[in-house]
């Protein structure tokens, strides 16, 4: 009852495939990358504009 193994992993991915198909996986993988993007630059911006005010 310890870790899963990678059969165990295999079939977990095979069940996510097969429910919610590899386009929409795709989308929100692509969705998730633009989000976290965004994050950073927010944060950069931020940092830039504290620095120009001190």
């Amino acid at each position: 009852m310890g870790s899963l193994s990678i059969g165990h992993w295999l079939i977990v991915l095979l069940i996510v495939l097969t429910i919610f198909g590899s386009k929409k996986i795709g989308a929100l993988g692509s969705d998730l990358g633009k989000g976290i993007k965004s994050f950073k630059n927010e944060l950069k911006g931020n940092s830039d504009s504290e620095d120009n005010r001190t």
